[in-house]
Formats: structure tokens, sequence, C-alpha cells
């Protein structure tokens, strides 16, 4: 049988994708230097003639302490350390359109409804627009009783008093002095030595406590920043930090600061985590001090050198909200407290509904978030690949059955789903685009849209069936298919033959006789010729079977399976058929309210589609 029928719905054509003109590769030169004399066989790469001679390793430009006695590699991060944002401050300072006061009261209101007690609000000395914001916080009473606010400033003390003048009113606040202190900015930058800048540094703290002492009832405390602590002699950084600790007299109940910045990152992370532990150990005080750290992200490792850093024994950590900063960003903050939850520790931040989050970071930053963020990005909790999708549907069916079998709902039980790190409904994001489709999408993935959009259940031996029908139109449209588009394309393919094909029932009727004895009389409609035809068999279907062999059409029904759709009376039923038509095997679909129904028109659609 032939017929101009085709199931496909039709697609619009792909329009040519305009990508920019391409660079020669003119400055590239495949690397021709001779192969290691250490170099195993297995690995044929050549020296490049890139001169990374110019670049020192970490241990050539900085003491490198606890070479053998660490203790951080063996702990566990079993609970969040003290997150402060810095968006406001050292974010903005990065961006190319800097925050306006609406944008930054925004940003501020979603952090204090996300749960951040301590929050660096700007940096009132460099610019008029940061002081206003600060002044703006102090008499809006937006700020909350438990929410202190952090306002940084460089170690001058005309910079010091516009800085203590911005915060005249808030009740707590932190003033963050900042030197760099690392041996190149010393004698690049500031042209000071070892001596000078310490002496620099306990003039403007001293100048800050006086000044702050002069702001009755503001309980201001104090943090201090070495500012490329990193890539500092850590016998200096303890000098500083412990004469700092003595001056503002700190205690366990008015602790302060010492914040330790990755400010260029310039070694593996472990190496930070060296120097915060060697610190953690030696710092003055240390139940009067707040040990923070400010990873920045350089060589691309920003959240591993804080995390690192809070098993080295950091308490406090400062970064973005996504990442935003100079050159390459600071910490993720997002990533670093969704990591823990990962991890079964509570992240003390509310990120249920972290499309709102983002959207206010974007809007306030006026930078797009990558859709690969760990956790925040469009496309994180998607997957396109065949083995992806078919691990997560088995993995949400065994999900949904272990919150049964427990007595509890879904939201509540383990979380144990392949491919899927966290419960995208615990961050506010619906199971609608865990898995998508394109080419190269498979066959458990397909099923699984179908089913949770349609209430499909598509016997297994189907399922490559259609996948083959699906990866044909992604491959011939180059596009992603929407569940919508895959409802239309399997309904096109299985269910619509049965009523416009080539072989139709313009009516029929069938009858039980007796027990096991059933009879199919129908009008039918073949090779444009109608007639009356009748069969027998031990079932309806079978009955059909043997009414179409007397039009010379040989069926046998290979498979079959039915299931309702929803719940409750009226649901339609779906009656699948696999057959064997003239030596030819088809599946085939049926829709209706009756399964009786439903079952005639899955074996006509196997009959058309052969």
């Amino acid at each position: 049988m032939r017929s101009s029928y085709s199931p496909y719905p039709s697609y619009p054509p792909v329009e040519p994708t305009a990508f920019p003109t391409l660079r020669t590769p003119s400055g590239l030169h495949t690397p021709t230097g001779a192969l290691p004399a250490d170099a195993p066989g297995w690995n044929p790469q050549r020296p490049s003639a890139m001169p990374h001679h110019r670049y020192r390793p970490a241990h050539a430009r900085v003491e490198l302490p606890l070479a053998d006695d660490r203790t951080w590699p063996s702990r566990r991060l079993q609970q969040a350390p003290l997150w402060v944002p810095v968006d406001l401050r050292d974010g903005n300072q990065a961006l190319a359109e800097p925050m306006d006061t609406e944008r930054k009261r925004r940003m501020f209101d979603l952090m204090v409804t996300m749960g951040f007690k301590e929050i660096e609000v700007g940096y009132p000395s460099a610019s008029q627009t940061d002081f206003d914001f600060v002044r703006h916080l102090a008499r809006s009473g937006a700020v909350p009783d438990d929410v202190t606010i952090s306002v940084f400033t460089a170690a001058r003390q005309d910079l010091i008093d516009r800085t203590v003048a911005s915060v005249e009113g808030l009740d707590r606040v932190v003033v963050h002095l900042y030197t760099a202190t690392a041996p190149t900015w010393r004698n690049v930058v500031l042209g000071r030595s070892r001596a000078e800048v310490h002496g620099l540094v306990l003039d403007a703290a001293t100048h800050l406590m006086r000044r702050a002492e002069e702001q009755s009832g503001a309980g201001i405390r104090f943090e201090f920043s070495p500012e490329v602590f990193n890539l500092t002699e850590p016998d200096f950084v303890l000098e500083v930090c412990d004469s700092l600790t003595a001056l503002w007299d700190a205690s366990p109940d008015r602790p302060v600061i010492h914040n330790l910045p990755a400010t260029v990152e310039i070694a593996t992370p472990n190496v930070y985590a060296d120097q915060i532990e060697y610190m953690d150990r030696h710092l003055a005080r240390r139940d009067a001090v707040i040990l923070s750290v400010h990873p920045h992200n350089d060589r691309g490792t920003g959240v591993a050198c804080a995390e690192l850093a809070v098993l080295a024994g950091a308490q406090r950590v400062e970064g973005c909200l996504f990442g935003n900063g100079e050159r390459t960003g600071n910490v993720d903050l997002v990533t670093l407290a969704l990591n823990l939850y990962a991890q079964g520790v509570n992240p003390m931040i509310d990120f249920s509904d972290i499309d709102v989050i983002r959207d206010v970071v974007e809007h306030c930053n006026r930078l797009p978030v990558h859709p690969r963020h760990p956790y925040a990005g469009d496309l994180v909790h998607t997957a396109f690949s065949g083995t992806h999708q078919d691990a997560i549907a088995k993995g949400m069916a065994r999900h949904a059955k272990t919150a049964a079998e427990l007595g509890v709902p879904a939201d509540r039980a383990p979380w144990t789903v392949p491919y899927l790190p966290v419960d995208p409904a615990d961050l506010g994001r619906t199971y609608e685009e865990v898995i998508r489709i394109n080419s190269q999408s498979g066959k458990g993935g397909i099923a699984h849209l179908l089913h949770t959009h349609h209430g499909l259940d598509l016997p297994q031996g189907m399922r490559p069936d259609f996948s083959r029908t699906v990866q044909r139109v992604a491959d011939a449209t180059g596009q992603e298919l929407t569940p919508g588009e895959l409802w239309e394309l399997f309904h096109g393919t299985y269910i619509t033959p049965a009523q416009d094909g080539p072989v139709t029932l313009e009516s029929w009727t069938t009858e039980e006789l007796a027990p096991g004895e059933h009879t199919f009389t129908c009008t039918l409609r073949a090779e444009g010729q109608v007639n009356v035809r009748r069969g027998t068999g031990n079932g309806p279907l079978s009955a059909l079977t043997d009414a179409l062999r007397t039009a010379g059409i040989a069926v046998d029904i290979l498979g079959y399976s039915e299931h309702a759709t929803t719940t409750g009376p009226g649901s339609p039923a779906v009656a699948y058929a696999e057959c064997r038509i003239d030596g030819v095997t088809r599946w085939g679909t049926g829709r209706d309210t009756s399964i009786l129904t439903a079952s005639v028109h899955a074996v006509m659609a196997a009959v058309n589609r052969a």
C-alpha cells in the first residue's frame, strides 16, 4: 500500500545563522619544540613558542608555609560561614555602568530578603553616588535591626573622615580599612618599605578609632584587609594584623575582622588554604578575631579557594552574587552556598526562587548570568543528551516511588536523581525544562516529556521507533522541539493515520456472540472502493484483523497495551498496537474516551503506516 500521507508537521525553514567574520590564525604557530625527555609515548604534545619563562610560580614569589603539617585536607565543611556580599561596592566598581541609588536599593533589599546579615554597601569616599546611598540607608529605615552595614575606605585620614561621616545614624557598622601590603605593590605603587607601610596602617587605624569614638551609639567595628595578602610575606601580615588587634582592643564580644584577600589569584587553591591555616594558627587573640577571606577568580578557581580556605579556618567569606567583579570577578556566593546545600548543609541564605534572584542581579548589574551557571543558568538543569535524559527520567520515576513508600511528599524525600545534584524545585524551578529535545536526545527523554505533558506511557518497544522519527525532524530543522511540537509530531505519526490514510473504517460494530467468540462488521474504504467486511475472532481486535484479511490485508498484532491518561470518569484512554502488515512491522496509537475505539484506531493507524 502506498500513500502520499506525511505524518510530519511542517516546520519553517531554518535561516542560516549569522556568524561574525572569523579571524584568520595568523598569530598561531603549531608547537614544534622537542618532545620532553620524560614524555610518555601516549602524549605527543610539544612545547609551544609562548614565552612562559617570563612568569614565576607562586613558591618563587612568596614564602609558602605549612609544607608538611597542614591539617585542612582532612576536615569537612559542616556549616556555612558568615556570607558578606560585596556587590554594592567591589562588584559595583567593576561595572561599566555603576549602579545608581535605585538599582543599589533594589539589590540591597534582595540581599536582606535572602537573609544576609552583613552587607558591604559602598565606598563612600570614592564617589558622591556611593556616599549618597549610604546616607539613604541611614535615613530611610531600610536596614533591619539585625543587619550590619559595611563601608570600605583606603588608609588615608581624609577618606576615613568622609567614610565615618557617611554612616552617621546607622546603629551597626563595620568600617573596612585596606592597604596593599605585597612587595610588588609596596615597591611599584606605594614606594614605601615594610616599616613605612606598617606605620601608614597604624596611623590610619588610630585615626579611624578616634573618629569612631566620636560617633556615640554608632556601634562601629573594624575590619582590615592587607590587600594582595596571598603575595605578602606571612610574617609581615601577622605583624600588621596583630598590631591592629591590639590597637583596636579586640575582644570576643567586639571582635575585629582580618580579611585576607586573594586579590589576584596566583597559585592553586591548596596554596591559599595553607596560607589561611597558617594565619588561623598564629594570629594573636584568635578568639577576638573573625578570620575572613575575599577570593578573586583570576585563575578560575575562586570557588575552590574559598571552600578550602573555610576548611583551613576562615569564618567569613566576602564575594558577589553570581561572581561579578573586576577582571574575572569575585568569588561566586551563589555557587558557594548552594555547593554546601548540595552536601546537606543549610546555606543560611534563601535561594528558593533562584530566577527572581538572577533577574534582580541582572537588572542591577546590567550583565547577564551565564546560561551554564552551576545553579542559576537557563540550561543548568537541562539535559539534551539521550543517555542523560534516560537516566533522569528513570531517576524521577524512582524518586516518586521512594517518596510514596516513605509516605512523604516528593519535595521532602531524599534526592538521588542522576545528573541533578539538587532538586530544581528547591530553587523554584519546574521540571518542565529539565529534559529538552534536539538531535542529540534519546528515547527516554522523549518518552518522559510525552508522559509529563500529555499522559502517554509509551511501550518500551515503541520508544526507539518514535525516537528515530524525532531525530529525523531535529536533524532536518537543526532546532529544538518543544513539548507541544513533540506532541504534534507524535499525533501526526501514530494517531492521525487511523482516519487519514488509504484504508479507513467509515463505520463499524463489534459483538460478543459467546465467551471467546466475537464478530467485527465494518464499512471499509480501501483502494478507492467501499465494501462491507465481516470477521470473527476470540476478541474484538482479532475479529478486526480477520475482517481486514477478507480485503486482502494481512495483519498480525505482535504487541498491545493501553492506559488512561488521567484519573476520573471521561478520562481519554490510549492504546498502542505493534502490528505486522504484509511483512512490514509498524506501531499505531489510538486515543479516545472509549478504550475499544482507541484500540481499533491503534490497529488502523499501524495498517496505514505500513
